[in-house]
Order: structure tokens, then C-alpha cells, then sequence
């Protein structure tokens, strides 16, 4: 069996995935140790003490493998290496060790669908004829029309127009994303291998799981005529059958997966990312029999609305209970506005659009946004399961929407035509401190700009501040390892207020959360554990939760 050169943060747990409070870090935004204005693996490895005092369980580690960043790190060029701005796999190897000791495990970026088009096989591909075995690595077609001038299908790019490109020779390459992104062909062993081999390579340096990018579009109907799909992963069939996204087959690999997972002692895990709407499907990825996990992102699409919160809390545990996954539960992540601004948008009003607007149309109101957000994430770290917290949300970091911009990177921005802003707005780096050029970020600036107002919501600025977001998520994350309801599997709603939802975890503990507008009452004898923002007298003001020692447990006292 393969050992690794860092032992496990603790006693060997097959399933602390199940609970674990996983942060995730986007590497190039975190923290930049050589002051080049790119955050990097010295920079992680120099706040994994931040992290631990944080009490987060694992940390998920967005891409740092070699890349020439047409897409954020999304396109790799070595799945087995770390790109040289960021590191070496010494570093890596230093942070996988700094974290064992600290007692946080380390989760990885597996990005199966895609390779850049400077990956060694891709330009081998270029470099190779039609019908050549180079080619079939990817996904190659003559084109349809006069003299193949048109594209082989109308499949379309997650990130604006065709998701074929056509080289020199007149064939055309698929791409779901962006041009320099060409799809892999999951029907090819050597990918299959490839791929396997890949996951047990960071597995034996101690990587203790792995969250899959777009896990539900590997497999594809590749059979001549290719067929219609111009819609995405928004209307998918619910029998497999979809020509590129959910496909049955794709259950197949990660069968194999697991296979693979349970060679390591513990076995290692994995979370699958699908951004279609979640339905009787999804939880197929979470069985035990293949990757055990995977996001819903219900509640990041969610309104602020009780009626939409308690649909999405019962339809997850209806599927993962079928499945026998772990639930996940998730409000921010590197891919969409931070819940800190998205939640303060009004009803009928596009995130895209207000994105699109500089963040002017409508102007936010930064406390309702922050009181919302501190609300939304003491709801959802009471819930059992694992909770996945995105960097910065816990110093209640806003959405950035006025990045000027001929400063913008993401490929969505060009590719459609400057109709979608993209995800750089969440993406900006980190300010760990009240002043400086980059407000402690690195010495050497920033590579996104950032707002005035970051100092002000620093770490520094936080740190030991009674209310602030960050103790808030501290104390939160103290007495959600510590009190012994939220250490059960146990659920169950219980009455509450018109408008409000409440449910109690175990052992006389309560979650109330106020989403009617008014204040309501707070249950006779209830002791308070924890308010996400301050409570009126023996009252809970609108847009709050609160945490309630309630019955037999109000006598336990505060953890």
C-alpha cells in the first residue's frame, strides 16, 4: 500500500470528510511571499498558523500547477508539477506538512475535462495529421458546410460562442470553455490512465483528497453525426443520455476513482463540482462507490427567503440520504459573487447584470449584504455535513464589481463581447493588514486591484475585535467542534416564527434565523450560544441567526 512522506493530521478517520470544515484558497490571491504580485505557496505555507486559529478542518487548494493562466490556473499544462511562480513541489510538499502538523488536512484541484493547449499532448496534436493517435487524445472533427468552414457541432462555450476552434489544417478541436482549453476524450485509455496515475501522484506526497472541476462533463457522445446541444448544463435529461454533460458512463470513471482512493490508509476523498441544477442526478456522484461527495450549490443560488432555505435543506437531505454521500453546503466560492453583496441584491435583479453596471445599478447597502452574509453562514455551519468556506468570507469581504477594466483577466469578460464581467471580483487578493500597497497582501502589489475600504476589513483590522466577522467565524467554529448536539448527525425542524426557519441539532441545540423583516421573539428560556450580529432585548431583529442552547441543554452554559 503507498505511504506518503507526511503522516495524516491525526488518527487515521475514513470519514472526517463527512464533517470537516473545508477553506478554500485561491492560490494567487491568498498571500504573496517574493513580492511579485502573485500569491504562491510561501505565502500559504507562512499563514497556516491563521488558518488553524481560524479551526477550519482542510484546506481545498485551487490550481498551482503549471499554467499559462488563460484561465486562472484552470488550464494545466503539468498535472505533476507546481508552476514556478508559485513554488516548486519542495513547497508544496512543506505545506502538506505544515498542515498535517497543524492538524488540517489538504484537498487538491483535479481538472480532468480539459488540458491546456500548451500541454505536451495538446501540441503534439497540433504538430501531429488528422486521424493521427496524438489526435485522439482530444476531441478533433472535420467541419460541416463548404470546405469544413463551419464547426463540426453547435455546441457552445461556458464562457461565450463555439466550443470548437479550428487549426491550420482546417480540423476543428472542442473546447466547453475557453479556446485554450481542448476538451480531453475520455473514450482513450491512455487519458483514463493518465488521469489515475495523476491522483496516486499526489496522493503518496500526502494529499488527503481531491475536489474534480466540471465532474459531470467527461463523458461525451462522441459518435458520428455529432449530436445537437446548444443549451449547456441548464436543461439536462434525467436518463444520462445528454450528448456531453451527465452522462451515464461518466459514473463508470469515477468508479475506477475509487478504486484508486481505496488503495491509501485512509482511503482519500473526493468532491465532485456540477453546476447544473441539482436534481435526483447529482447525488449519484456522492455514492460510496465512487466519489463520496459532491457540491450543491442550491443554497449559493438561493434568495434570502425562508421558504426557498427550508426546500433547499430537505431536497439535500432527501438525495444524499438516498445516495449514502456527505452533504455539502456552500455560499461563496472563486466562481461567483461573494454572498456578502449577493445577498443585499433585490429580487429582480440579475448578479450578472448589477456586475455589468460597475456594482452602480442598484447601490448596495454594505450592512444589509454583511448582516445577511454573517446570518447565512451561522445557518449553515449548524447544519450537519461539511461546510465549504471560500477565503476572505470570513472578514466579510464584499463583492469587488468596479474593477477597472483594462485590469480585468477573466477569459468570460472577452469572450462574450464584454457582456459578462466575470469572476475577478471575487478573486481579488486578500488584505491582511490595515495599510500598504497591497494591505499586507505581498510587497510587490497586487495582481487584481484592491479597494480602499480592504484595510478596514484586514485581518489586523479583525483580529481580537469583539463582533467582528472574523471572531464571529472563530467562535462559531469553537463551538461547532466543542458542543455535542452539532457533533450528531441528528436534524430536525422545529417551530418558529412566521417567516423564520428553525431547526435543533442533538443535544439541546437550536439554529433560529429571522428572514421575515421583523424582530421576533427569542423561545422562553432559550439561552444564546451565539448571534451573528447583536440581538435586541430578548429579541432577534431581522436578517440574524442565532445559535440557542435550548431545554436541558440552557442549562449547560456557553461554550
Amino acid at each position: 500500500m503507498p505511504t506518503s512522506p507526511t503522516s495524516s493530521p491525526a488518527a487515521p478517520d475514513p470519514d472526517w470528510w463527512r464533517t470537516a470544515v473545508v477553506y478554500q484558497v485561491y492560490p494567487r490571491s491568498f498571500a504573496d511571499s517574493d513580492g511579485d504580485g502573485l500569491g504562491d505557496l510561501g505565502g500559504l505555507l507562512s499563514r497556516l498558523p491563521y488558518l488553524a486559529e481560524l479551526g477550519v478542518d482542510a484546506i481545498w487548494l485551487s490550481p498551482f500547477y503549471p499554467s499559462p493562466l488563460a484561465d486562472g490556473g484552470y488550464d494545466i499544462s503539468d498535472y505533476r508539477d507546481v508552476d514556478p511562480r508559485l513554488g516548486t513541489l519542495d513547497d508544496f510538499d512543506r505545506v502538506v506538512a505544515g498542515a498535517h502538523g497543524l492538524g488540517i488536512r489538504i484537498i487538491v484541484d483535479i481538472v480532468p475535462n480539459h488540458t491546456s493547449d500548451q500541454h505536451p499532448w495538446f501540441q503534439e496534436a497540433l504538430a501531429a495529421p488528422a486521424g493521427s493517435p496524438a489526435r485522439e487524445r482530444y476531441i478533433f472533427r472535420d467541419g460541416t458546410g463548404d470546405d469544413g468552414a463551419c464547426p463540426p457541432a453547435n455546441w457552445v462555450s461556458h464562457f461565450g460562442g463555439p466550443a470548437w476552434e479550428r487549426v491550420d489544417d482546417g480540423q476543428w478541436y472542442c473546447h466547453l470553455f475557453a479556446k485554450e482549453q481542448p476538451d480531453l476524450n475520455w473514450d482513450h485509455p491512455e487519458v483514463r490512465q493518465y488521469f489515475k496515475d495523476t491522483l496516486r501522484f499526489w496522493a503518496d506526497r500526502g494529499v488527503d483528497g481531491f475536489r474534480i472541476d466540471v465532474a459531470h462533463s467527461l463523458a461525451k457522445d462522441l459518435s458520428h453525426p455529432l449530436r445537437d446541444q446548444p443549451t449547456l448544463d441548464r436543461m439536462l435529461p434525467l436518463d444520462g443520455t445528454d450528448p456531453l454533460y451527465d452522462r451515464e458512463e461518466v459514473h463508470t470513471i469515477y468508479q475506477e476513482w475509487r478504486q484508486v482512493f481505496d488503495e491509501y490508509d485512509p482511503p482519500r476523498m473526493a468532491v465532485a463540482e456540477t453546476w447544473h441544477p441539482a436534481n435526483e442526478r447529482t447525488w449519484l456522484y456522492a455514492r460510496p462507490t465512487e466519489l463520496g461527495q459532491v457540491f450543491d450549490f442550491s443554497l449559493l443560488k438561493s434568495r434570502w427567503d425562508r421558504d426557498q432555505f427550508v426546500a433547499v435543506i430537505d431536497q439535500a437531505f432527501a438525495g444524499h440520504t438516498g445516495a449514502g454521500g456527505g452533504l455539502t453546503w456552500v455560499l461563496s466560492n472563486h466562481d461567483v459573487p461573494r454572498h456578502a453583496s449577493r445577498l443585499a441584491l433585490p429580487e429582480d435583479t440579475d448578479p450578472d447584470a448589477w456586475l455589468l453596471a460597475d456594482g452602480r445599478h442598484p447601490v448596495l447597502d454594505p450592512r444589509l449584504g454583511l448582516d445577511r452574509a454573517r446570518a447565512a453562514t451561522l445557518m449553515m455551519l449548524a447544519l450537519p455535513g461539511s461546510p465549504y468556506l471560500y477565503q476572505g468570507e470570513e472578514l466579510g469581504l464584499p463583492e469587488v464589481p468596479d474593477i477597472p477594466h483594462e485590469r480585468l483577466q477573466d477569459p468570460v469578460w472577452h469572450r462574450t463581447g464584454h457582456m459578462l464581467k466575470g469572476r475577478d471580483g471575487a478573486r481579488v487578493p486578500l488584505p491582511w493588514t490595515r495599510a500598504g500597497g497591497s494591505f499586507g497582501f505581498g510587497e510587490g502589489g497586487a495582481w487584481l486591484p484592491q479597494p480602499e475600504h480592504f484595510g478596514e476589513l484586514s485581518v489586523e483590522a479583525q483580529d481580537g475585535v469583539d463582533g467582528s466577522t472574523l471572531e464571529l467565524y472563530r467562535r462559531a467554529l469553537r463551538i461547532r467542534r466543542g458542543h455535542p448536539g452539532l457533533a450528531t448527525t441528528d436534524f430536525a425542524w422545529a417551530e418558529a416564527p412566521s417567516g423564520c426557519l428553525a431547526f435543533d441539532r442533538g443535544a439541546g441545540f437550536r439554529c433560529l434565523v429571522n428572514l421575515s423583516g421583523t424582530e421576533v421573539p427569542l423561545p422562553a428560556g432559550a439561552q444564546v450560544l451565539l448571534a451573528s450580529s447583536p440581538l435586541g432585548d430578548g429579541h432577534l431583529p431581522p436578517d440574524r441567526t442565532v445559535w440557542l442552547a435550548v431545554g436541558a441543554g440552557a442549562r449547560s452554559g456557553d461554550l
